[in-house]
């Protein structure tokens, strides 16, 4: 098994790919070893001691170094946990599926979203499944809707995208672009 690696817009995550479906469906983030415990393979990672997050994508798995972690010490690292994974056929989640993974609850919605903007919501949505989430995935990221109210968006960065340096950019000029253009009622994205 050959596990490729590709750099992303943020210095401290890489993206690798093992060549086979990592996640059915959506994404998850670990964001500290505690969450990773729902997952042997992002506690492997996390195991390590050099890394700070891990996204499982569909087909990549985007980590994380912690600040002052050396990349040429810690690839091999990341690569053996891959490699020990995917080549055992080990379950992705404890308890073989994601089913009972306790995912971060939706409470943190920024905004309490007005049922008259339904449409505007379902819109937004479609951009996001259709246009935006594939393109953050192919830097290793994944965003999360958060919630619309008075013309503000809020979406919420994950993987390689959280932390980046361009995320800013990446929210503002590239997605609030987006959704300005396809959607009027738009104003502004902000960050949740």
């Amino acid at each position: 098994m050959f596990i490729e690696t590709e750099t992303t817009p943020n210095p401290a995550t890489l993206k690798f790919l093992p060549g086979r479906q990592v996640m059915p469906s959506g994404t998850r983030e670990f964001a500290d070893p505690e969450a990773a415990e729902a997952s042997p393979l992002a506690q492997a990672l996390f195991d390590t001691g050099e890394v700070s997050n891990v996204l499982f994508g569909s087909d990549f798995v985007a980590v994380s170094a912690s600040p002052g972690a050396d990349w040429s010490m810690l690839k091999p690292q990341v690569v053996a946990c891959l490699l020990d994974h995917f080549v055992s056929e080990a379950p992705l989640f404890a308890g073989g599926d994601a089913g009972g993974i306790m995912v971060p609850p939706e409470e943190d919605m920024a905004v309490d979203e007005d049922p008259a903007d339904a449409d505007i919501v379902a819109q937004i949505h479609d951009l996001l499944e259709t246009r935006i989430r594939p393109a953050v995935a192919n830097d290793g990221g994944d965003i999360v809707y958060r919630g619309y109210r008075d013309g503000i968006v809020h979406l919420a960065m994950q993987g390689a995208c959280a932390g980046c340096p361009s995320s800013t950019a990446t929210l503002k000029h590239g997605i609030e672009g987006l959704l300005k253009h396809y959607i009027p009622e738009v104003t502004e994205v902000r960050a949740a």
